[in-house]
């Protein structure tokens, strides 16, 4: 039974979202169609660069994502701190980069005088506007429609792109957030599209190294895209900011659970690929190591199960 939205989503609960998109009619978003030979390696561009913009606007983190051929995966943090402190100019300002606005508005922007009435209203219509800028339904729908749009453009056809509405599972602690992650990174690997984490064309553990090289180039200890949320500290960190694991951590753990060997899935990392600390040139002693869970799936909810002792190679 499908359940409301206003249902799953709860920031009281946890500020940690994953959502799933998927094409419909044997569409694709990206790849190439064995069966018409097209390729539509460029539609993983669209998503991408769609994400940027709205990590920008919205008062919502992107803590990782994947593009795939019919399909993709985000994990969202909401950061309703944010929302809150913008100012109504501010709210107004970031709104208006995605749609027109109403009359009313352009009046309060323009040079009209406003009656109280009428700059009540105004007020009304900002703190609608900061509601969805915190909204992960319309995080996922500016990102789709603008997709569904292009590729029906492209395709010369009307009608659904996606399947109904997105999926969207909470993630409870830190630990769901850590396997979520991993999982939706580790996408093209265990789909067999790609060899190693940055290889993974299109995916944020790609844009997190690349980013993370050119910071140690520059001597920048900034080692993150901007338009993905920053790692804040180890386990049973804060959950206030980012994402709340040391990101040599997670690099390590990428790497590790993607060397496992899984029957239902065709990809892995080889092992004669030396480890991702070294073949990224990062100190060994760098490293913390004591992150580890068993996590368990039911319905729209991510838990953990137990804490350390116990591999994560079901997770991915």
């Amino acid at each position: 039974m499908v359940r409301a939205r206003k249902d799953i989503v709860s920031v009281e609960a946890t500020p940690y979202y994953h959502c799933v998109s998927r094409c419909v009619r044997r569409a694709f978003l990206c790849g190439k169609d064995n069966w018409s030979g097209r390729c539509y390696e460029h539609r993983r561009e669209w998503v991408v660069e769609r994400l940027k913009l709205l990590s920008e606007i919205f008062c919502i983190d992107i803590c990782a994502y994947a593009v795939m051929s019919n399909h993709w995966h985000v994990v969202l943090r909401i950061d309703t701190d944010k929302a809150t402190s913008l100012t109504q100019d501010q709210v107004i300002h970031r709104w208006r980069q995605l749609y027109s606005g109403n009359v009313l508005i352009s009046r309060y922007l323009g040079e009209g005088v406003l009656t109280q009435p009428e700059l009540d209203a105004v007020s009304d219509i900002v703190e609608c506007w900061r509601s969805r800028l915190a909204d992960i339904s319309w995080f996922m729908r500016c990102v789709n429609e603008s997709i569904s749009r292009q590729a029906n453009k492209e395709d010369q056809c009307t009608g659904r792109f996606w399947e109904g509405r997105f999926k969207s599972q909470a993630l409870m602690d830190e630990a769901a957030i850590l396997a979520c992650m991993v999982y939706v990174d580790l996408n093209p690997i265990r789909a067999g599209i790609a060899n190693t984490p940055e290889t993974s064309d299109f995916t944020s553990i790609q844009d997190r190294i690349r980013e993370y090289a050119l910071a140690r180039k520059s001597q920048n200890k900034k080692a993150l895209p901007t338009h993905l949320a920053d790692f804040t500290g180890g386990y049973r960190a804060n959950q206030s900011q980012g994402v709340p694991f040391e990101w040599h951590e997670y690099l390590k753990l990428i790497d590790w659970t993607g060397r496992a060997i899984r029957k239902d899935k065709r990809g892995y990392i080889a092992t004669t690929e030396p480890p991702i600390l070294e073949r990224l040139g990062i100190d060994e002693e760098l490293w913390m190591s004591g992150v580890g869970a068993v996590l368990s799936s039911k319905g729209n909810i991510l838990t953990m199960d137990r804490v350390f002792g116990t591999a994560l190679t079901d997770v991915a």
